[in-house]
């Protein structure tokens, strides 16, 4: 396995982490628990959550806590271990958004369905414009200094916010994690990307694979089962015969690199000097292992990478 350094600060995570946002939910303990065993025996030391992670919310932090109780309780510091607040998770108004009262809370009843005493990244899920980003930084900073967090991060701010939370941040905040992949730019066009290089800020992208479109599943169209019958992120809609073209053609890119269409997509995110790792999720062991071999060809030529900008140009 690949590390790297988080920014400027010397925690190192995996280039490939593990992502928990969709398949470690209720009912899938067994099948979870097999994934994560084996991301560890392949050196993915890092396992993102979020409090409504699941389904149900709540659902796969209970998932990886009990996997954390039975069979890693003695490998807590080889791991770091991620949750996040900032997205709707109980009803009325102390349950969403960025106060310092609902990241707080949140934190506390998430440690209590990880079985933890501190997680080693807590995020800021949004930038909440309802909230005054000092309250939001603030209530970060208490998590850190309270011992329930090693670490802070953010997600999903653009360029301005990052500048202006890192300024703010008294306590290490030391990761951005923002929606990143090839059809996908959102943190080169909202200028994260720079700000992190700026401010030593380390960024791990989520969604590398375009919810699985970046992947050999949709390339005869839509199979039955598949996230885009199901998932509320991802649609039918989402799916056009113009997109299916485009990614027909980095398949046949990716065959060229003797990798398959997710591998070349996740090296893609990780050409980049100043992301520290990609964070795909895993539906299965075989999905996990594949994920991680994209590792063993990273380097692109400029014939490729504009090869691959061509294709994305009209994805949107």
């Amino acid at each position: 396995m690949l590390y790297r350094r988080c920014g400027r600060w010397g925690l190192k995570l995996p280039a490939i982490s593990l992502g928990l946002w969709q398949n470690f939910g209720e009912g899938r303990y067994e099948a979870g628990r097999e994934i994560v065993l084996r991301a560890f025996e392949l050196g993915v030391t890092h396992f993102d959550l979020a409090n409504n992670y699941g389904p149900p919310y709540g659902a796969a932090e209970e998932t990886f806590g009990r996997i954390l109780r039975d069979d890693l309780a003695g490998h807590r510091d080889e791991l770091v271990i991620s949750t996040k607040a900032g997205w709707d998770m109980w009803p009325g108004p102390y349950g969403d958004g960025g106060s310092r009262k609902y990241l707080l809370a949140s934190l506390d009843q998430s440690l209590q369905r990880l079985g933890l005493d501190y997680v080693d990244i807590f995020y800021s899920h949004r930038r909440d414009l309802d909230t005054p980003l000092d309250e939001t930084i603030g209530a970060l900073d208490t998590a850190v200094r309270q011992g329930k967090a090693l670490y802070s991060g953010i997600s999903m701010y653009d360029g301005e916010s990052t500048d202006a939370a890192v300024a703010l941040a008294q306590e290490p905040l030391i990761i951005h994690q923002p929606v990143y992949s090839i059809f996908n730019r959102w943190p080169e066009e909202h200028g994260a990307l720079e700000a992190c290089a700026r401010t030593g800020l380390g960024v791990i992208v989520f969604s590398p694979l375009a919810q699985g479109l970046l992947t050999d599943r949709y390339l005869e169209g839509i199979p039955e089962g598949s996230r885009a019958t199901h998932s509320a992120y991802f649609s039918r809609e989402d799916i056009t015969e113009e997109k299916l073209a485009r990614v027909r053609a980095l398949n046949e890119l990716a065959q060229r690199r003797d990798q398959s269409l997710a591998q070349m997509a996740l090296a893609w995110t990780l050409r980049d000097d100043r992301v520290t790792s990609a964070l795909p999720g895993a539906s299965s062991v075989a999905q996990l292992e594949a994920n991680v071999a994209a590792l063993d060809n990273l380097g692109f030529t400029e014939d490729e990478l504009a090869a691959i900008t061509r294709a994305a140009a009209s994805s949107a």
